[in-house]
């Protein structure tokens, strides 16, 4: 059966990232979860770096394999497809926070002058770390108070992760491969639509826009449907 690993973004862990598209997924394809590192169940971490993910998805993935990936996890995503020796089939990522791409757009200075500023001024509670972060990059998501234990340790893993702008994106790498490649955004955010837009050139991807759930890219409309097509298409 087709293998589809699927890299989930910062704060949620795996399993709740992409509880929207599992059902539908699994029903036509072998879909591998994979739970970076500090995120439940995985044991919590004072520091992780998208360079050391990245190694580790690369090493995960064989010939054929899909390689889907959620903001963060999208920037590991467009990492490991650049240095696997795999070939693998597709390559889809949703808004990654790559914005080194588009470090020359002022939208993007919106979104990370604040968050250099927030991480210059850590909070301690993660909490009071989420109720600054959502809004900077225009998650929907709702905050409940207390936090429930895997949201607090999901904060905790985001907020001891390499700020993902520093990632140099290998895009002449990246064009070069013969992958099929897919860049989805929600259509809110200046920002990650200028991200988008350089991926979409630069790798010669398709582009989709899911509006209807700001960043959280796996739980808009039809984001299940263009996924399935998506693959399907390159296998």
């Amino acid at each position: 059966m087709t293998r589809v690993i699927l890299v989930h973004g910062s704060i949620t862990d795996a399993e709740t990232t992409w509880a929207p598209l599992l059902a539908p997924l699994r029903e036509r394809f072998d879909v591998v979860l994979h739970t970076r590192p500090g995120y439940p169940p995985r044991p919590p971490v004072e520091h992780t770096d998208f360079e050391d993910q990245a190694d580790e998805v690369s090493a995960l993935l064989a010939d054929g394999d899909h390689l889907v990936g959620h903001s963060y996890g999208g920037v590991v995503s467009l990492l490991a497809a650049a240095r696997t020796t795999a070939n693998i089939a597709s390559l889809a990522v949703s808004e990654p926070p790559a914005f080194d791409v588009a470090r020359q757009n002022p939208a993007v200075a919106e979104v990370v002058d604040p968050l250099k500023a927030l991480l210059a001024d850590m909070p301690e509670s993660p909490r009071e770390y989420l109720a600054a972060f959502l809004p900077i990059v225009g998650s929907s998501m709702p905050l409940p108070d207390p936090l429930p234990p895997p949201l607090e340790a999901g904060t905790r893993a985001a907020m001891a992760e390499r700020p993902p702008w520093e990632a140099e994106i290998p895009l002449d790498v990246l064009a070069r491969l013969p992958t099929p490649k897919l860049v989805m955004s929600g259509g809110h955010s200046a920002a990650f639509d200028a991200v988008c837009d350089v991926l979409t050139t630069s790798l010669a991807a398709k582009r989709i826009t899911l509006p209807g759930a700001a960043h959280s890219i796996p739980r808009a409309p039809g984001a299940a449907e263009a996924l399935i097509e998506f693959i399907e298409s390159a296998t």
